[in-house]
């Protein structure tokens, strides 16, 4: 019986232990993955200036992936744009919270550093992106600006 009791205690003493830290994880799992869209946001906009050509990114719950058009002017993008670890995909991570990209749908950053909802170019959006847990990303479609 002592035994029970002792194994129970300890048990207790590691959960009020144990517990604050798996929190902790959680929470630095959400940040990484929220760096990583932000980062992956960045990369498209720098690189359609850069390169002067239509890139087209599309966020959803554990992926961002970005495509570059071949030629500029461009109505599409048509060639992977492969991210630092070679991937197609410029930010993944297998067990990301929930990502969700509003107004829904490919972002497409034009070479002259807007963010419009058309490859042409001619309506810039704002969005957000809300990860769960995290501060939103924002995109200003005007400028550029990704936060």
């Amino acid at each position: 019986m002592i035994e029970l009791v002792l194994v129970i205690v300890l048990l207790g003493i590691l959960a009020v232990v144990a517990l604050p830290r798996m929190g902790g994880a959680l929470s630095a799992r959400g940040e990484g993955w929220r760096s990583q869209v932000l980062s992956a946001l960045r990369e498209a906009h720098g690189v359609a200036q850069a390169h002067r050509r239509l890139v087209c990114a599309t966020v959803a719950t554990g992926d961002v992936t970005l495509q570059i058009a071949t030629t500029h002017p461009a109505a599409a993008c048509s060639q992977p744009w492969l991210g630092p670890d070679r991937d197609t995909r410029s930010a993944h991570h297998d067990q990301a919270p929930a990502t969700v990209l509003s107004p829904a749908g490919t972002l497409y950053f034009q070479p002259s550093g807007r963010i419009t909802s058309d490859a042409a170019g001619t309506t810039a959006v704002s969005a957000s992106v809300r990860i769960t847990g995290e501060a939103d990303i924002t995109l200003v479609g005007d400028t550029g600006h990704v936060d």
